[in-house]
């Protein structure tokens, strides 16, 4: 009798086991989950700071020193890629090097470092004549179009609880915007309004083709890469405008050392965004960051309560919390990404020897290794 029993408990054994190892790995794969999610938000609210200290540096220059130039603040930034991460690409040597990549695709990046130097430019420029409600709520028309050329260029595929939780954020920022309403913060109707929020817009869309750009980059090539060609080119174009558009207000400027100083914080606040923004796009994807980093005007009320004496609102808390709900909610579900369809085709002319590879999601199923010769497909291999 002993041996049925033997048997049947070293039969039961591997199936025991198997439970046991297929629940370690689910309760592994939710802890990672779990991770990810926290190391995305505190990577995103990083760069909400960074983006609340230009903010706040810009605004305080405007308001203490009648100081407004948003292009030679750029400048100061694209100077300052240029210094660090151009000169890294020029002491590289091989297919990366500074000639290689300039060689290859220097017409690619003129057109990337004049779509990110506009599009700081022209959102800055709206204040002047739209509303800070205005600008707010027409800002956020970057996301869908961001997600739109994310599916097509990147083959990026939205789930139903990824809009969903787009959707959750535009009504926190609606709700932030309604704050700004009660507070008193919405400002005069500006000079032209229609002009604004043109500005707006493009700017808008022009971030979202500089992020899309930025993403495939950074995981495709390398983020040295991305921030040595826009800081290059991004000098270069900033250079240009700013000679044209602000060398009179650069003129009027009645230097001092607090003044060097906010130019300094907005320079280091800008330069750390922008090497930062590579590393969590890296991570986690150019949607995902352009969510987290709407918590960034909620970071400058918050200082400016202190420095401009805004009123503060209850609804600023909400709206902060369901940003964050969104967030978490669009972090909580991996997007995936469409495999190309297209297949050799074994009809063509002469010899076509092609490898194709199936790829299936169970690991242990056998790859099959086909070759077309002739217009015949035979199977040469089974792993």
């Amino acid at each position: 009798n002993s041996k049925p029993k033997d048997t049947q408990q070293s039969m039961c054994t591997p199936v025991c086991l198997g439970a046991s190892g297929m629940v370690h790995v689910l309760l592994r794969e939710e802890l990672l989950l779990k991770e990810h999610i926290l190391k995305t938000i505190i990577l995103g609210q990083m760069l909400s700071l960074f983006i609340c200290g230009t903010a706040v540096t810009s605004q305080y220059l405007a308001e203490q020193y009648q100081v407004n130039t948003p292009m030679f603040q750029s400048f100061i930034n694209y100077s300052l890629l240029l210094l660090v991460y151009t000169t890294m690409l020029a002491f590289r040597t091989g297919s990366d090097s500074l000639w290689q990549i300039l060689k290859q695709r220097w017409w690619k990046y003129i057109f990337l470092g004049l779509a990110d130097v506009e599009a700081n430019y022209m959102i800055v420029k709206a204040y002047q004549y739209t509303t800070l409600t205005s600008v707010q709520l027409l800002d956020c028309f970057g996301i869908p179009v961001l997600m739109a050329l994310s599916w097509f260029i990147l083959r990026a595929r939205y789930r139903l609880i990824h809009f969903l939780a787009v959707a959750v954020c535009l009504l926190g920022v609606g709700t932030m915007v309604g704050a700004d309403i009660l507070a008193g913060r919405q400002d005069s109707e500006g000079s032209d309004v229609v002009i604004g929020d043109v500005l707006v817009l493009l700017g808008a869309s022009l971030y979202a083709i500089s992020n899309v750009s930025e993403e495939y980059i950074v995981k495709n090539l390398s983020r040295v890469e991305f921030l040595g060609m826009v800081g290059l080119f991004g000098t270069i174009i900033s250079g240009l405008q700013l000679a044209i558009v602000e060398h009179r207000e650069i003129m009027r400027i009645q230097w001092n050392w607090k003044i060097a100083l906010l130019f300094t914080a907005f320079a280091l606040c800008m330069f750390g965004l922008y090497s930062f923004m590579p590393v969590v796009i890296k991570v986690t994807s150019a949607t995902s960051v352009n969510l987290g980093i709407l918590t960034a005007d909620l970071y400058s009320l918050f200082f400016g309560l202190f420095l401009f004496f805004y009123k503060f609102s209850g609804l600023y808390i909400l709206s902060f919390v369901i940003i964050m709900v969104g967030f978490i909610l669009y972090c909580s579900t991996p997007t995936r990404t469409a495999e190309p369809t297209a297949l050799p085709q074994p009809g063509s002319t002469g010899l076509d020897n092609a490898a194709l590879k199936l790829e299936e999601n169970d690991s242990e199923t056998p790859a099959i290794t086909v070759q077309f010769t002739r217009g015949e497909a035979v199977v040469v291999s089974t792993d």
